[in-house]
């Protein structure tokens, strides 16, 4: 069984209730439960928030709802707890987390994503972009030399982890857990490139202004 965990916290620093905040009419959360419903490739879809407001969008759009606990909904609580949490009251086989505040991540993305999950059978499947641009780690190179200057086209590109998709096998996910050990990158790991625009992730003002911005071009799709 394959769900599609949609995460939407009402708290939020920098952009205030941004779950909820529009582009181009339409709320973040319900372009993201749309996308899931339109794949087609998912036997369950679930908001998860600890939020009850959440759960009124998502039986307006006819999915499903889990309130988590409210200490599972601030700022220290981390992806891995309420991963766990929910996979702990919904078993499943795999859980994809579609994050709403990637909004031009596709529809086709959505789908050839969970494909690369179920055909590789990874335990864990993360969405990369490929930056093919010198980049460097703590005044170091990472994928070039300043011995040569090499054209981009050239050069190795370096994985950059969107988190706007994310799949887990439940059972490897909460093994690791309960050995004490980082449940995110557990078992079987693989890397699936999504392009830039899906890659886009909103957290502040000025994001969700580019994503309106570039809406446009993929609008088909979304």
């Amino acid at each position: 069984m394959k769900i599609a965990l949609i995460p939407a916290r009402m708290g939020s620093q920098r952009l205030p209730k941004k779950n909820l905040r529009q582009l181009a009419g339409v709320p973040l959360i319900t372009r993201a439960i749309r996308k899931c419903k339109q794949a087609g490739c998912f036997d369950a879809i679930w908001v998860n928030s600890e939020h009850p407001d959440f759960g009124n969008i998502a039986r307006d759009e006819g999915v499903n709802f889990h309130l988590r606990p409210s200490e599972l909904g601030n700022d220290q609580a981390t992806s891995e707890q309420y991963i766990a949490e929910f996979i702990d009251k919904v078993p499943c086989e795999y859980v994809i987390q579609v994050h709403s505040i990637a909004p031009l991540l596709t529809v086709e993305s959505v789908r050839n994503f969970v494909l690369d999950l179920e055909e590789n059978r990874w335990d864990c499947l993360l969405s990369v972009e490929n930056i093919q641009l010198e980049c460097v780690y703590q005044d170091r190179p990472v994928n070039f030399s300043y011995e040569a200057k090499n054209n981009s086209q050239d050069l190795t590109p370096v994985q950059k982890i969107s988190w706007s998709i994310s799949g887990w096998r439940s059972s490897v996910f909460l093994q690791a857990l309960k050995a004490g050990r980082c449940a995110t990158y557990a078992g079987k790991l693989g890397y699936h490139t999504v392009n830039n625009l899906a890659g886009l992730v909103i957290k502040t003002e000025n994001d969700l202004m580019v994503a309106e911005a570039l809406l446009p071009l993929v609008e088909g799709s979304v």
